[in-house]
């Protein structure tokens, strides 16, 4: 689906967490009819976390057709891991699968020492999985919802750099995923935005650690990207007005996404450690 192309309006439409990108209507954009790869990542090999789906395949399809290995890790979303499987396998590279929670440490730890052992290194870590549960106010958020969703979506960041850092040399690079809720909140997100928060804080603060090995820490920060978080998330009426409140009046694609992670990965990107791209349609937020 070409931007010009993209409905404004969504239809109404809800799914169950995690979301499955399979059912979704209109089905988002991966990238896969018009990414062209260049060779930026040939050679490497990386993991993404919720590689499976939105942007996570995206970023996925992406290596891959710039020429890495990629190993994806998803929670239990089957079908949509193994298109993206075969969208990767297709550019003629390696792709490994795990299936687990990035919340629990030794999946995490798991998944890297058996992708890094696989492909024989680890070039690039993209910390991507998240969950978000869409509440009214906040004494909505029960306890339990509160740790899990700071398990997955900041915990799991921990884990999964531990982890690497272990296969990580000079030039290593590890990309998170942040959000334009972490710099201009959400009202009915008020949990999700504050690990998104906490993910701005672990990338400055993990880029200067990490300085002197020359390994590489950055995020990017996606405003409203048409996803499977999303029906998952939102009422459906919330959904058919989705991304409408931003100035270029529609939401993202993950395609468009995708070359945020791709540029952080490559040599273009080789003086910028700490830093965070915005791809949010327009909404200007503080650095």
């Amino acid at each position: 689906m070409s931007n010009g192309d993209q409905e404004k309006r969504f239809p109404n439409q809800r799914q169950e967490q995690p979301g499955m990108e399979g059912k979704m209507v209109p089905p988002p954009d991966s990238g896969e009819k018009e990414y062209k790869g260049c060779g930026k990542l040939a050679g490497k090999a990386a993991i993404i976390t919720g590689g499976d789906s939105g942007i996570g395949r995206a970023v996925a399809i992406a290596f891959a057709r710039e020429g890495a290995d990629v190993a994806i890790s998803y929670l239990k979303e089957e079908e949509d891991a193994r298109h993206t499987r075969e969208a990767v396998e297709q550019a003629g590279v390696r792709c490994l699968c795990f299936r687990g929670d990035v919340g629990e440490e030794p999946f995490c730890r798991a998944t890297v020492e058996t992708a890094a052992g696989e492909f024989g290194r680890l070039d690039i870590l993209v910390n991507n999985a998240a969950e978000q549960h869409y509440a009214e106010k906040l004494e909505d958020i029960t306890a339990e919802q509160l740790e899990r969703t700071f398990r997955t979506n900041i915990f799991a960041y921990f884990y999964m750099a531990k982890a690497a850092l272990k296969y990580m040399r000079e030039g290593g690079r590890i990309i998170n995923t942040t959000s334009v809720t972490a710099y201009k909140g959400n009202p009915v997100l008020i949990d999700y935005s504050s690990t998104k928060g906490a993910i701005v804080a672990f990338t400055r603060s993990l880029a200067l650690s990490l300085a002197q090995r020359e390994i590489l820490v950055n995020a990017v920060a996606p405003g409203p990207i048409w996803t499977p978080l999303i029906p998952a998330s939102f009422p459906g009426e919330k959904v058919e007005k989705f991304g409408e409140n931003v100035p270029l009046n529609r939401a993202g694609q993950p395609s468009e996404v995708a070359h945020s992670y791709v540029f952080l990965a490559s040599e273009g990107a080789s003086y910028m450690t700490g830093q965070v791209l915005h791809p949010n349609g327009g909404t200007i937020v503080g650095a």
